[in-house]
C-alpha cells in the first residue's frame, strides 16, 4: 500500500513539475494528506481549460469536447474511447509544452483518479461537473463575440453565476476536503465554511476580471454585464474606444469593491483555519493579498481598457508578500495589518 502510494505521488509530482512548475511549488506547501487530490483536480481543470481554449477547433466541437470530458465524471467507469477521442482530437493543436503533456498523459490522470478512494473521487466528481459549467457558458455565451463586436454577459445576476461556476465550487470543494483529511478542522461547520468559502473564490475571479478587461475584449469576450454598462451609456464597443475611460471608471469601482467584499468573507475564512494549520493558512493568504494588490493597481490604473497594457503586480511585490507571512509565521495580526492597509488604499 505504501509502495503504491509512493509511486502514484511520484507520478502527479512528475506531471505537474512538466505541466507547470508554480503550481508544483505551490502543491508542496499542502499537508501529504491532500496534495494527490488538489494535483489532479487542477490538471483536470487545466485540461478543461486547455479543451476550452483551444481556439483552432471550431468552438462548436470543442463545445463537443468538453461536454464529453465532463461526461466522464458522471459515469461509474471511464469510459477510454472518449478520453482517447480528445487527445486525438487536440493534442497537435496545443503550442504549450504543458497542455501537450498534459492531454497527452490525460489517461494517467484518470488511473490516478480511479485510485483515490470513493469519497474523494467523489469531491473530485462534484468539482469538475460545476466548473465545466462556467466553461460552457464560455463557449456558448461568447460564441458570436468578436475583437470588433465582442459579446457581453448580460445582468449582474449571471455574471455572479459564472463566477460561481469557475472559482466559487473550487472553496466548496477545498473546504470539503479539508475537513474530511485534516483533523484539526473536525471543528468546522462544514456548510457554513463551504458557504463563505464560496465568496473566496468568487473574490479571485473577479479580480481577474476587473484585470483582464480589454483582454478579454480583444478575445471578444465581455464579463461586465450589459445593463450596468447600459446605466453608463456604454456598449462592449464603445469600451474599446479611449474616451469611454471616464464613463466606464465608475462602474470599475463598483466592481472593485463587490471583489473586495468576496474577499474579505475569504479572509474571514482564512483566520478561521486553526493557526497550527500554518501552510494552509499561507497558501490561502496569499492569493488574497495578491488579489489585493492587483486590484490596488486596477484602481490606480488609466490602461485597464488598453489590451497592450499589462495590469499585474511585480515579482518584488509577490516576494515581499511571501518574505513577510512566512517569516512572521502566518501571524494573524501582522498579515490581517497588511489586509487592512490595502483594504483603505
Amino acid at each position: 500500500m505504501a509502495s503504491s502510494l509512493t509511486t502514484k505521488s511520484y507520478l502527479l509530482r512528475n506531471l505537474l513539475r512538466q505541466v507547470s512548475r508554480s503550481f508544483y511549488f505551490t502543491l508542496a506547501i499542502l499537508p501529504a494528506s491532500v496534495r494527490t487530490q488538489v494535483g489532479l483536480a487542477y490538471l483536470f481543470a487545466r485540461a478543461a481549460d486547455t479543451i476550452t481554449d483551444t481556439d483552432l477547433i471550431a468552438q462548436s466541437k470543442r463545445l463537443t469536447y468538453l461536454k464529453d470530458f465532463q461526461k466522464l465524471f458522471t459515469l461509474d467507469t471511464i469510459d477510454w474511447k472518449i478520453v482517447q477521442s480528445i487527445q486525438a482530437a487536440l493534442i497537435s493543436y496545443q503550442v504549450l509544452p504543458g497542455e501537450r503533456i498534459l492531454l497527452e498523459r490525460l489517461e494517467d490522470c484518470f488511473r490516478l483518479y480511479l485510485e483515490c478512494d470513493a469519497a474523494d473521487q467523489v469531491r473530485i466528481r462534484r468539482l469538475m461537473t460545476t466548473l465545466t459549467k462556467g466553461m460552457e457558458m464560455d463557449l456558448e455565451v461568447f460564441q458570436s463575440g468578436t475583437a470588433e463586436h465582442p459579446q457581453p454577459l448580460q445582468t449582474p445576476e449571471e455574471l455572479d453565476r459564472y463566477i460561481y461556476y469557475v472559482a466559487g465550487c473550487v472553496g466548496e470543494y477545498w473546504t470539503n476536503l479539508m475537513c474530511a483529511h485534516q483533523p484539526t478542522f473536525t471543528h468546522w461547520d462544514v456548510k457554513q465554511m463551504s458557504n463563505v468559502s464560496i465568496h473566496f473564490g468568487k473574490g479571485l475571479q473577479l479580480t481577474n476580471i476587473v484585470k483582464d478587461v480589454a483582454k478579454d475584449l480583444r478575445r471578444g469576450r465581455c464579463y461586465i454585464p450589459a445593463s450596468l454598462l447600459k446605466t453608463a451609456g456604454l456598449t462592449t464597443d464603445s469600451l474599446r474606444q479611449p474616451e469611454s475611460w471616464a464613463a466606464f471608471q465608475p462602474i470599475l469601482n463598483q466592481l472593485i469593491r463587490q471583489a473586495m467584499e468576496h474577499l474579505d468573507q475569504g479572509w474571514n475564512y482564512t483566520m478561521a483555519i486553526p493557526p497550527s494549520e500554518i501552510r494552509l493558512r499561507l497558501a490561502c493568504m496569499w492569493p488574497i493579498l495578491f488579489g489585493g494588490e492587483t486590484l490596488k493597481l486596477v484602481k490606480n490604473s488609466p490602461n485597464v481598457l488598453n489590451p497592450d497594457c499589462q495590469v499585474k503586480i511585480t515579482r518584488g511585490c509577490v516576494y515581499r508578500i511571501i518574505g513577510l507571512t512566512t517569516i512572521t509565521g502566518g501571524s494573524s495580526f501582522v498579515a490581517t495589518a497588511y489586509w487592512k492597509r490595502l483594504h483603505k488604499q
